[in-house]
């Protein structure tokens, strides 16, 4: 039961008690690298269950263990996205995954809803529930699922290929852009490179990047050159200038022009002209 009158995860959750000692709790994190759950959550949950049931964790679960699984959301909150439950263990069988697994229908009403608060202390990500599950403390539910890609103000935008095409659909994001004028960057993170472009015809920089989400380059001659594939893992979106659309063309266009010398994007980057 939860304490000092805060809710539990538990009290939430309401596992019975017999239970209680077969099941885990998966704490995921951003390693730093390419590995970010919340990033997941938005993109593939499958994808991620389907990565810590692999083979790589055939030590990890039990036949009919639960476990419940939370995304690190930043510093100790932590997002419910899923409790499975592991129905078979594939040790036996050469395969991909280590585990059978199905989701408990009985918790989806409360996946990506409810954040966490819990300081993880513990170097290991997967923990006993029996030990910790009455510290896991709620500290909200949400409405509707868990959503940060609200748009952040121009000055803000530092995307990556796949958060552009997540967002580039969303109302408030097309609403943005496509009514102001634009400098914009795009930054080859692995070689420091940079490409400066401008947006200023119909539908401003919104059909630009839909260009880019389709094939990364938007017949810029310079982008042709790089795969797509490196594109969509090592490109990053930002701007540089903000313009009303009432501003004279040729003011943006000057001003692009500015910046691939200060940029020097045409000597050591992608721009071409």
């Amino acid at each position: 039961m939860a304490m000092d009158n805060k809710i539990s995860l538990n009290d939430l959750l309401k596992i019975p008690e017999k239970d209680i000692a077969i099941t885990k709790i998966r704490f995921n994190k951003h390693n730093g690298l390419e590995f970010d759950p919340m990033k997941f959550f938005k993109w593939d949950i499958e994808k991620l269950l389907g990565w810590h049931f692999g083979n790589g964790a055939s030590k990890s679960y039990k036949e009919w263990d639960i476990v419940i699984w939370l995304a690190r959301i930043s510093g100790d909150k932590w997002l419910l996205f899923d409790v499975s439950k592991i129905t078979k263990d594939l040790k036996e069988i050469k395969k991909e995954m280590a585990y059978e697994y199905e989701t408990l229908k009985d918790y989806e009403k409360y996946f990506g809803r409810v954040i966490i608060h819990y300081h993880n202390k513990c170097q290991r990500l997967i923990r006993k529930a029996e030990k910790l599950i009455d510290e896991l403390e709620v500290s909200e539910i949400l409405p509707e699922r868990f959503n940060d890609d609200d748009f952040p103000g121009y000055e803000n935008i530092n995307l990556s290929w796949e958060d552009m095409k997540r967002v580039i659909d969303r109302k408030d994001w097309k609403t943005a852009l496509q009514n102001q004028k634009w400098v914009y960057l795009i930054m080859d993170t692995k070689k420091g490179k940079f490409y400066v472009g401008s947006a200023y015809w119909k539908n401003m920089i919104l059909g630009r990047w839909k260009n880019y989400i389709e094939n990364g380059h938007w017949g810029n001659e310079g982008l042709k050159t790089v795969k797509f594939e490196y594109i969509k893992k090592n490109f990053r979106y930002s701007v540089l200038d903000i313009y009303k659309s009432t501003t004279e063309d040729q003011i943006i266009i000057d001003r692009e022009n500015r910046w691939k010398e200060v940029l020097l994007s045409r000597k050591f980057g992608y721009n071409k002209n």
